[in-house]
């Protein structure tokens, strides 16, 4: 008897349990079965008790542009919570906006572009794109602008004597899309920056506190990559001399600690070929001219390999990812790696790969870490049918704001391509040093005119000079915190005017996804079933594998037991729901199964390694707790990453 009592109250508290979780939740969307309703605040809004402003208010600090989930509608009120385990208050629903894609936009970066202009409605930014003379009105307005002169169509304008801080967690949700020219978007957005919300963990700063950059003058951190396999000694043998000379040169003009260079070396896999003695090492980590003898000793240790590798392709992705990984970065503000090498990366299907990151995942982590990589690609006769393979993979890795920071060097011989090497890591060096030194006294780079490379000099300089203008602006954001533009709402074009008018395409924003911890913890799950399900068939030629899949995935998949035959894994609901209706297609969503039975064992292969790729830049994501927001909320499942939309499957 009293062991069916204890039942029955274990019983009775679990049914209790389960209705107060259920009674928690928030209201899920229309059609969707994991999906809830979200909104976002506006400004005056706050959280009241009850459903009536005569209530008590409960949250005096609600930040605008919170987002906020939906547990209950009433008459002209929400009951809304800052996240998924229980409600805070109410909110009249006139002062929210509905937010259901939690699509956000981030800023790119400024070495091509204008500051973006927000304005009041479509009719003013239509007015400026119709116009004939769109080029001379954005002239002058911009001159407005800088006089603050404008009249009420402009609502806002990103900063224009710096980046917004890359260290400040802003939010620019989209609430409306246009498309009124092929290409071109026009975007209404708001925006805000929640600076210090209550109970985040990350975010500790006083919001817009300015800082003086000339009590600490810009560092610069030059980390280069070299390929040390057969026939690389004399970029070797450069790169030395160049550090050399650089160094003599920022002890002449007193900038001793401002400029540190580190060196990592890379080659192939050892697996394959024990004798290349590593496939990537740290020679040096960064030393300023002021401990040069350090890495001078280093250096001259430095040889090219013995023997050959494995395959024409290196391993350049295992260099790049050391030296993002293992380099005292921390000390510098601006941050760049120069890789150079006469080879491609190696493949996804070349079983001695050392890193799971395929190009573009490797360029949004070394983004995430504030560091810019430049490509010099040294081509030679013998790799002829390497050429266009490695090119492409390096101006990926080398994307930012739709503009590769990669130069191809062109040689028969080898002393006159490192001579073209040390002309780009000369005119990097010497630009930094224009940084440091214009930044203390407290002077602008001017942003490099467009204009075609008359040689590859010219266009090393040109390449260089992009790069500290849009460094330069990232550094001032950080020492005085710049908050991005407070915005109810506005009108923004997803490209830069000024080109647009000129008939060009240079991207003001890159589209990004609100993803949840736990959705992101659910989409490495989704993603490890659909790579564990498609190399178990591939290896067996079994004809499960979508079964597979579902199976795997039955606590998210709309129903476990529907027909395959036709469907896509997005119509089965393998992959998460909150990927649905985004603007954009992938080869994964749309994967049938019939299309993986008429891939080739090599493009199966294939296939897999790219979700491998993102595998491991989620992993990544995860570990990265200073990008992560709370809201407020003490749940870690309901914290926030802005994943940029090329990055989901």
């Amino acid at each position: 008897m009293h062991r069916l009592t204890v039942f029955l109250l274990c019983l009775l508290c679990a049914t209790f349990a389960l209705a107060s979780n259920t009674e928690a939740a928030p209201l899920l969307q229309e059609g969707k079965r994991t999906l809830y309703q979200r909104v976002i605040s506006h400004p005056t809004a706050v959280l009241y008790d009850q459903a009536s402003d005569t209530s008590q208010v409960v949250d005096k600090g609600l930040r605008p542009f919170t987002p906020l989930y939906v547990y209950e509608r009433g008459q002209g009120w929400l009951k809304v919570g800052k996240g998924t385990n229980k409600a805070d208050g109410w909110i009249k629903a006139d002062l929210t906006t509905p937010w259901n894609q939690s699509l956000t936009l981030l800023f790119s970066n400024r070495s091509q572009r204008d500051p973006v202009i927000f304005f009041r409605d479509t009719k003013a930014l239509q007015d400026i794109c119709d116009a004939p003379d769109m080029s001379e009105r954005l002239v002058a307005l911009q001159l407005a602008i800088a006089k603050k002169k404008t009249g009420p169509e402009i609502v806002a304008t990103e900063p224009i004597a710096s980046s917004v801080d890359l260290d400040r967690f802003y939010l620019m949700p989209i609430l409306e899309m246009q498309e009124p020219y092929e290409g071109t978007k026009f975007l209404r957005v708001a925006s805000i920056d929640p600076g210090q919300v209550a109970g985040s963990q990350y975010h500790q700063g006083k919001a817009g506190t300015a800082a003086d950059p000339t009590k600490k003058a810009p560092r610069t951190g030059i980390a280069i990559v070299m390929d040390t396999t057969v026939s690389m000694q004399p970029y070797i043998e450069q790169s030395r001399q160049l550090i050399k000379t650089i160094y003599d040169r920022l002890q002449r003009e007193k900038l001793t600690d401002h400029v540190g260079f580190a060196f990592v070396a890379f080659r192939n896999s050892t697996a394959a070929v024990p004798e290349l003695e590593y496939t990537s090492t740290v020679v040096s980590d960064f030393v300023t001219a002021s401990r040069r003898s350090e890495l001078e000793q280093n250096l001259a240790k430095v040889r090219e390999a013995k023997v050959s590798t494995h395959s024409f392709n290196e391993d350049s992705l295992a260099g790049v990812y050391n030296a993002i990984e293992s380099l005292s970065w921390e000390q510098y503000d601006s941050r760049i790696i120069l890789l150079v090498t006469d080879a491609g990366p190696l493949p996804s299907d070349d079983r001695y790969r050392s890193v799971a990151m395929e190009p573009q995942e490797m360029a949004d982590f070394a983004a995430q870490k504030g560091i810019w990589i430049v490509v010099v690609h040294i081509k030679t006769p013998a790799g002829a049918k390497n050429h266009e393979y490695a090119e492409q993979a390096y101006r990926t890795l080398s994307m930012k704001n739709g503009s590769a920071q990669y130069q191809s060097i062109k040689t028969s011989n080898p002393r006159e391509g490192a001579r073209y090497f040390a002309a780009v890591a000369e005119s990097l060096a010497k630009t930094m040093e224009q940084v440091v030194t214009l930044t203390t006294q407290g002077k602008m780079l001017t942003r490099p005119k467009d204009s075609a490379p008359k040689n590859p000099e010219d266009e090393a300089a040109q390449l260089a000079q992009r790069l500290g203008y849009a460094l330069q602006l990232e550094y001032l954001g950080r020492a005085n915190k710049t908050p991005a533009p407070q915005v109810v709402s506005s009108w923004i074009t997803d490209m830069d005017l000024a080109h647009l008018a000129r008939g060009q395409r240079v991207p003001n924003v890159e589209v990004a996804v609100l993803l949840t911890k736990a959705q992101l913890n659910d989409l490495h799950s989704q993603i490890g079933a659909i790579i564990d399900n498609a190399e178990r068939t591939k290896k067996t030629d079994s004809t499960d594998f979508f079964q597979g899949i579902l199976s795997a995935s039955a606590r998210t998949a709309r129903d476990p037991n529907m027909p395959t035959h036709g469907k896509t894994l997005a119509e089965l609901g393998v992959l998460g729901e909150f990927l649905d209706g985004l603007p954009y297609k992938s080869e994964v969503m749309l994967l049938t199964e019939e299309d993986w039975y008429r891939k080739s064992i090599g493009e199966q292969t294939a296939f897999i390694n790219r979700l491998k790729s993102k595998l491991a830049r989620y992993e990544e994501y995860d570990r990265d707790r200073k990008n992560w927001e709370t809201f407020g909320t003490f749940s870690a499942n309901d914290w926030v990453y802005r994943v940029p939309l090329n990055m989901l499957p």
